[in-house]
């Protein structure tokens, strides 16, 4: 496709890594001939038209930084929030938009809502892409997402940094990482930490046994525990809620919870942190460069070749095409065989089961 010109917008929850992928379409493209523009602040920029060219300069020294330069949001195109009257579909309009540009392909970097909003615009006619950005690393059909790895490593660092206290004021302590219902933040992020329990969604926990393996601990003359607990993990017997009632601080409700109901039954002292948003800030990892790297150049790749309408999704070290039917709608969750569970059991961490 020579002089082609793609557009680009971020979507969703920032992450580290946004502006690498940037990069990496916006000099994969140039090299093939193509320009590039971007869409201010997600699908919200390309229902208003809002645009800004991304030439050589504007990507130049984004490799490392995080954020993202074009600024996110989480505005639906069917729902897209009006103040006279709630939402609006408007999805002609970005359509339509799309068409004003001279758009060749739109190329969207998030999470599951951004696949699932990809796909509503994929079905109007227009040439698609999806990069695969989240920290929960829960977009099905990919390998991993960029974004996971940095957040992780933030995660690990914490726990890391909470043995010390803890263990100087004995104390037990509950450390909440985010990945909404996928537990492979937490997970990843207490096996590199040393957590003493992990709590993730895919295994409901009893409170009970986390306060039984505690007390064990105690009495093997261990001063402290620390649990890594996904802010989705939920005890045993919980009754699930629709989607629109799980804000974070119905969450955190869950959180104090286990806190309180742990020193309730261990008599031992507990405190509770959350990380939040510090995970989704700062440099990226330089896996998460990489990765955002290949997926953006195997993007421009496919756009010359002339494959749209798929996500870019990695496995092992390749990077295919993968039909947006197949992965919007579907989240990827831990397995409870996963290696990573039967890992942190061999090493004796407890997953609160009951």
């Amino acid at each position: 496709m020579g002089c082609g010109l793609i557009g680009i917008l971020t979507s969703g929850g920032d992450c580290p890594g946004l502006n690498a992928a940037i990069r990496a379409v916006g000099k994969a493209a140039h090299s093939m001939d193509m320009e590039v523009i971007g869409f201010r602040d997600g699908f919200r920029g390309l229902v208003e038209n809002r645009t800004v060219r991304l030439d050589n300069a504007a990507l130049s020294g984004i490799l490392t930084t995080g954020g993202t330069l074009l600024g996110t949001s989480r505005d639906k195109p069917h729902r897209f929030p009006v103040a006279s009257s709630g939402t609006m579909n408007m999805v002609p309009v970005a359509v339509e938009n799309y068409y004003r540009n001279h758009l060749d392909c739109l190329v969207c970097m998030g999470g599951n809502g951004t696949q699932k909003n990809a796909l509503r615009l994929a079905k109007e006619g227009i040439n698609v892409i999806t990069l695969p950005k989240t920290i929960d690393n829960d977009i099905w059909g990919t390998d991993v997402s960029f974004g996971f790895d940095t957040a992780m490593a933030v995660g690990a660092e914490a726990v890391d940094r909470l043995h010390t206290t803890a263990d100087s004021h004995q104390r037990i302590i509950v450390v909440e990482l985010m990945g909404h219902r996928a537990g492979w933040l937490a997970l990843g992020a207490g096996i590199a930490g040393g957590a003493d329990a992990i709590l993730i969604p895919e295994i409901p926990y009893s409170i009970e046994a986390v306060a039984e393996a505690i007390l064990v601990r105690s009495r093997h003359g261990k001063r402290f525990s620390i649990v890594a607990l996904a802010e989705g993990a939920r005890p045993v017997g919980y009754d699930e809620h629709d989607d629109e009632e799980e804000t974070n601080d119905f969450w955190h409700v869950h959180s104090l919870n286990l806190v309180n109901k742990l020193q309730e039954i261990t008599k031992l002292e507990a405190r509770y942190t959350a990380l939040g948003h510090l995970q989704r800030g700062g440099t990226p990892t330089p896996n998460d460069r990489l990765l955002a790297t290949r997926v953006g150049t195997r993007c421009v790749e496919m756009i010359r070749d002339g494959v749209t309408n798929s996500l870019v999704a990695v496995r092992g070290d390749d990077c295919i095409a993968l039909p947006l039917e197949e992965t919007a709608g579907q989240l990827k969750v831990v397995p409870e065989d996963h290696p990573w569970i039967e890992s942190a059991k061999l090493v004796g961490t407890t997953l609160g089961e009951g």
